[in-house]
C-alpha cells in the first residue's frame, strides 16, 4: 500500500470492475447468504416486470470497500455508510470512485472524509457513499 496523503479534491484512482456476470452473482449470494431469487433467478425476475436479474447491492458496497482496503489499511476506516440509488443489471461494469471532501482533526487523529460513488458504463450512478478515514 501507498502513503496516502491526500487534499480537499484529491480524486482516488478509480476501481474498475469486470462486467457482473450470473457466476459472480451466485457466488456472492452463496459467500454473503443473500438468495434472494430476484438476483439469481431469470423467471423470478421476469415474473417481477424486470428484462433480467440484477446484483445485489451489497456487493457493490463491498467493492467500495475494495477500494477503500486498496488504498489503506482496514484500521484506518472510521466511518461507512451508503445509500443504495440504482440497480446493477447483470453484466453492468461499475466503477467505484472517490474523492476527498474534508479533512480535520478529531482526538488528535487526522481524517479524511471521502465521497464515494459507484457508476456503470451508461453514466448510471448505483451506489452513493461515504467514508471517514484515519491518515497516517
Amino acid at each position: 500500500m501507498t502513503t496516502f496523503a491526500p487534499e480537499v479534491g484529491t480524486q482516488l484512482p478509480p476501481l474498475h470492475i469486470d462486467p457482473i456476470s450470473r457466476t459472480t452473482l451466485a457466488l456472492f449470494a452463496g459467500a454473503s447468504g443473500d438468495h434472494n431469487p430476484i438476483h439469481i433467478d431469470l423467471d423470478v425476475a421476469k415474473s417481477a416486470g424486470l428484462d433480467d436479474v440484477f446484483s445485489h447491492g451489497m456487493l457493490s458496497m463491498a467493492y467500495l470497500g475494495r477500494l477503500l482496503t486498496d488504498l489503506l489499511p482496514q484500521q484506518q476506516l472510521r466511518s461507512y455508510k451508503v445509500r443504495f440509488a440504482s440497480i446493477t443489471p447483470v453484466h453492468g461494469k461499475p466503477t467505484c470512485t472517490a474523492a476527498v471532501t474534508q479533512i480535520d482533526e478529531d482526538g488528535g487523529e487526522r481524517l479524511a472524509t471521502l465521497e464515494l460513488k459507484v457508476t456503470l458504463a451508461d453514466g448510471t450512478v448505483t451506489l452513493l457513499g461515504e467514508a471517514v478515514v484515519a491518515l497516517d
